[in-house]
């Protein structure tokens, strides 16, 4: 669908029924971990390309137990790799849910700026003539200080 302007809103019932759902699924999800950069540095990745290969692995072991020590656990191994292709499955949906949701909030927030950006306008023109616009305008000028105090880059840095 092409973008076109939005129009939508979120009543308080529907916002608290989607964090409700949030909430939900984290509780459904009661294994999950937060790996800091030296852990997941440290750790062997299963990427695409690996996928197969895992599964090859997985066929082998299960085929072959008898080749494996008896210390190697063959359903821990079936349980990992049926949890790592759900949770694959479910990370492709949560990642396009929040990219609909970036593009949409980038979309209405251009939006909100646009209508901003007018107000702006009229607000320092009006307040010229129009008694008590002129803190309005300053403050909304405020946006723009930082830009404008910012020296500009030399060609050369670009």
């Amino acid at each position: 669908m092409a973008y076109q302007n939005i129009t939508a809103s979120l009543s308080p019932a529907d916002i608290q029924e989607i964090k409700a759902a949030f909430a939900t699924i984290q509780a459904k999800l009661p294994f999950l971990v937060t790996l800091s950069v030296e852990e997941r540095r440290k750790l062997f990745k299963m990427g695409d390309k690996s996928l197969a290969f895992v599964n090859t692995s997985l066929t082998a072991a299960q085929s072959n137990r008898e080749i494996l020590p008896a210390s190697f656990d063959v359903d821990e191994f079936v349980r990992d790799y049926q949890l790592a292709a759900t949770l694959t499955e479910l990370l492709i949906k949560l990642q396009q849910l929040t990219e609909q949701v970036d593009d949409t909030l980038m979309a209405v927030g251009s939006e909100a700026m646009g209508s901003s950006l007018t107000v702006y306008d009229y607000v320092k023109t009006a307040a010229k003539k129009t008694p008590g616009l002129k803190t309005i305008a300053e403050q909304l000028g405020e946006r723009f200080k930082a830009i404008k105090s910012k020296p500009a880059k030399a060609a050369s840095d670009s």
